[in-house]
């Protein structure tokens, strides 16, 4: 999976840049830890902090992965999970930085007058379908409350 570019060929490369004054944007931050500077310099207390780290992000993802069949913003809770991993490790900053692109560019593609004259036309299509199989069920049945409202 090349996730570093578009171009073919070049792979993300883990940058070790924490002494520059450059300001960069997310698209060319380097990939690593987050962490403080502090908790870096300590072998065990990193490992804790990645540790706890990936228990939050879990738990978040975990939470996502409920909301998906239940009522809830399942998708976007799981981002956010993978958002949490990616402050720490590697391979869900590739994952999120692959994710984004497809986003932006299914929004290019949906923003093609083309593509939204296609998906308007489907739209009323499915709508009025929809509304002629209502009127032919009411047409038909009729609506029936649960409740008897004459009888009081």
């Amino acid at each position: 999976m090349n996730t570093g570019s578009d171009q073919p060929g070049e792979v993300a490369v883990a940058s070790d840049e924490t002494g520059t004054d450059e300001v960069h944007g997310e698209e060319h931050r380097g990939l690593g830890s987050r962490a403080p500077e502090f908790i870096k310099a300590r072998r065990a207390l990193h490992v804790s902090w990645q540790v706890g780290v990936f228990i939050i992000g879990l738990a978040v993802v975990g939470a996502g992965i409920i909301m998906l069949p239940l009522p809830g913003p399942g998708w976007v809770v799981i981002f956010g999970g993978m958002a949490i991993w990616a402050t720490e490790f590697v391979w869900a900053q590739l994952v999120l930085r692959w994710t984004k692109r497809k986003v932006t560019e299914a929004a290019q593609r949906a923003l093609d007058p083309k593509v939204r004259r296609r998906n308007i036309i489907l739209t009323s299509v499915g709508l009025v379908i929809v509304g002629v199989i209502v009127g032919v069920y009411l047409w038909k049945f009729g609506i029936t409350m649960p409740w008897k409202i004459k009888d009081q």
